[in-house]
């Protein structure tokens, strides 16, 4: 569906992507993974269409990415950034309306109190987004990227979103809901793409799993064979994290002491 082509990104002397090729599946909810700074929101950006690579591409549909105007691109993903400041007034039920509206829906206004209260925001609609906590902003953020992307299958076609950190900044029971819509839209055939520091998180939610270490895509494939103690003793420097539940096999991490401390 979604296919990163050899992408390199570069930046002044630091190469914050090396040659990277992952593809996006209809069904599958991956998750990428890895150390600060290994090149993860770098890699969402130009996947979503918001960064040019120097070098590879990126296909939609088998679609170079570059041949889709905004308005077409829109209508393919949703993307829910880190955190997004708003200069103006906007309530929450103005914020999610942009998502309806740029998915063509004929009852903007509807949708997006739909979305809202898919979020637990119900009752929200007219609380001004600024006020809220940051929390609070990024479930608003994730009701948008939902109104703009109501049906994983419009029309037949597989849509996609893209989530960068989505359980930032939320308590345990709110990263749990996000995450379980997450995993619905690719349950019912869409694409998605989240960046998780959580990796027992990971492991709960993710079919596909991709480690990237210093702007290079080091491990990829279903959580069981990639979220492996070899795997995170190279990437993240701690030796003996990585264990399993009995009588289920799925991998679990506790936190140890780094290598050489």
């Amino acid at each position: 569906m979604i296919k990163a082509h050899d992408i390199t990104v570069v930046r002044g002397r630091r190469r914050l992507l090396d040659r990277v090729n992952l593809a996006l599946q209809p069904g599958r909810f991956t998750v990428v993974i890895g150390p600060n700074g290994a090149g993860k929101s770098t890699l969402l950006k130009v996947l979503s269409g918001e960064l040019v690579p120097e070098d590879g591409k990126v296909t939609y549909q088998d679609r170079p990415i570059g041949s889709l105007t905004a308005l077409a691109l829109a209508a393919e993903r949703a993307v829910l950034p880190q955190s997004t400041a708003l200069s103006f007034p906007f309530t929450a039920l103005e914020v999610v309306r942009m998502g309806a509206i740029a998915s063509g829906s004929l009852e903007p206004g509807q949708a997006s109190r739909q979305a809202l209260a898919r979020v637990g925001l119900g009752g929200f609609e007219a609380r001004s987004y600024n006020a809220l906590s940051g929390g609070e902003q990024q479930r608003v953020q994730l009701a948008r990227v939902l109104a703009q992307m109501p049906d994983p299958l419009a029309g037949g076609r597989p849509r996609a979103i893209f989530l960068d950190e989505p359980t930032a900044s939320l308590d345990i029971g709110h990263q749990i809901s996000v995450l379980e819509l997450a995993r619905d839209f690719a349950r019912q055939g869409g694409a998605v793409l989240a960046i998780l520091h959580d990796l027992n998180l990971a492991a709960e939610f993710a079919d596909h799993l991709a480690v990237l270490h210093q702007g290079r895509l080091v491990a990829e494939g279903p959580v069981r064979d990639t979220l492996t103690d070899d795997v995170v003793s190279s990437v993240y420097g701690i030796s003996g994290a990585v264990g399993r539940v009995p009588g289920h096999g799925m991998p679990f991490v506790l936190p140890q002491a780094r290598l050489g401390v």
